[in-house]
């Protein structure tokens, strides 16, 4: 076990994602990576000796760490957490959070059952950018917001279609956001659901979002449009624009007087840290204090909920299931 200082943490699958949480948690301030575990051994043997931990089986995992992150594939999530769940260990779950709703209702009852934190890995939330932009719209009238989240297809088999896959993070920022459920959601999906647009109605705004597999550019891009200003965030950068209101101005030229707009951009400083950094921090400060996870269950079954009402409109033109019948 580690030290007083330091909690004693795993990974639980160690493939693509679950590959960077340990690499972020044998670096991480405050953490002691004491081992990995993956149905593949060769993997998790290659995982732990490049990060000098151990390669060990679940049960004597969860009887060794006092945190534990879960990247194994998404339908094995329900079972994975409820196992740990059982072990009195608290939980960070990548997204989604699970494949299935009604998976989802029965890992809320499990979560309140066991009063054991857990966490979803919606990383976006912990961009930096992100981070600032919540403060920069207090306040502020949004009318719409809009997201790309584009890149070329992947080097490995992805299962999920593009939009709980890829949509379902900015599906996650703007429900943050916005604070509130859409009232109405439509999508479509082309070429297998590997691109797919939607456009979600909220009381007062609308979102419109798109996601692809299928791009030769990686983007990932969000606008917020308010009444007071326009504000442009890369997440790939870590970097945010906010365009206010021109200024309409007169100019005298030899070809005679020409009217123009200044636009003014202001620049906002952003810290460069990696958002998985910063997300595993913030679950290792909830394990702590005991204190709720700044991504809870609610959220990540939030954002899967609108998620498959994308997917469904995509399919046919039928009115889709009510949020609430999935919260029964």
């Amino acid at each position: 076990m580690a030290d007083e200082r330091r909690l004693a943490v795993g990974v639980i699958g160690v493939g693509a994602m679950g590959r960077h949480h340990a690499r972020v948690y044998e670096e991480v301030e405050g953490a002691a990576l004491e081992g990995v575990f993956d149905v593949d051994a060769e993997r998790a043997n290659a995982v732990a000796a490049r990060h000098g931990t151990a390669a060990v089986g679940l049960e004597p995992l969860l009887d060794r760490v006092d945190a534990v992150s879960v990247a194994v594939p998404t339908a094995h999530h329900l079972e994975v957490v409820r196992t740990c769940l059982e072990a009195g260990v608290p939980t960070l779950v990548e997204k989604p959070v699970v494949g299935d709703l009604a998976d989802g209702r029965a890992l809320r009852r499990a979560v309140e059952a066991a009063g054991v934190p857990v966490q979803v890995g919606h990383v976006e939330r912990f961009n930096p950018a992100v981070e600032a932009l919540e403060g920069i719209l207090e306040g502020l009238s949004i009318v719409d917001v809009t997201a790309r989240r584009l890149g070329p297809p992947p080097g490995r088999p992805i299962a999920d279609g593009a939009v709980v896959d890829l949509m379902i993070h900015d599906i996650d920022v703007v429900l943050a956001l916005l604070e509130d459920d859409p009232v109405d959601v439509t999508g479509r999906g082309v070429a297998g659901d590997r691109h797919a647009s939607a456009l979600l109605e909220f009381p007062d705004a609308v979102a419109s979002l798109t996601a692809s597999r299928l791009t030769q550019r990686k983007v990932r891009s969000l606008e917020v449009t308010a009444e007071e200003c326009l504000v442009a965030v890369d997440y790939l950068e870590q970097s945010i624009e906010i365009h206010r209101r021109s200024v309409p101005e007169y100019v005298r030229r030899e070809e005679g007087v020409r009217f123009r707009r200044e636009s003014l951009v202001e620049r906002v400083r952003v810290s460069d840290d990696e958002p998985l950094r910063r997300e595993l921090a913030s679950f290792l400060e909830t394990v702590r204090t005991g204190s709720t996870p700044e991504v809870t269950v609610e959220d990540g079954l939030a954002a899967l909920e609108v998620a498959r009402r994308i997917e469904g409109a995509g399919r046919d033109d039928r009115p889709t299931a009510d949020l609430e019948a999935s919260r029964e």
